[in-house]
């Protein structure tokens, strides 16, 4: 009903930059939240920064400073700006997204994952 598909996950050398993309296809009347998670091997997932369809943004202590989300409401696409990267910010970046579909009455909130996009970060 709705999917999200992520893009510019790779391998960088420490300092460097990506960018992550997140675009939402699929039938909904609108997101509300939208956001990144990761998670690196053996470990839990963990979230990394947030906006909301108001432009208010979370980040973790881990990323902030670093890192910078934004958004296009025109087309349902969020990024993640990563800079100054390092190698324990290796790890799948999970795409998240808040989306408010219609239901048989009213309207339904639902929770999507992406696929997760790999970014390796070496020293």
């Amino acid at each position: 009903q709705v999917q999200l598909v992520e893009s510019g996950g790779g391998l960088v050398q420490a300092g460097g930059s990506l960018r992550l993309s997140c675009a939402a296809s699929g039938s909904f009347v609108s997101i509300n939240a939208m956001g990144w998670y990761r998670q690196a091997p053996g470990k839990q997932r963990e979230s990394v920064a947030s906006i909301t369809s108001g432009v208010k943004t979370n980040y973790s202590e881990s990323v902030k400073g670093r890192f910078t989300i934004s958004r296009d409401n025109a087309k349902n696409t969020v990024f993640l700006q990563m800079n100054d990267l390092k190698p324990e910010d290796t790890a799948v970046y999970y795409c998240h997204a808040d989306p408010v579909v219609r239901g048989f009455v009213g309207f339904r909130y639902l929770e999507v994952w992406g696929q997760g996009t790999l970014v390796t970060v070496f020293s």
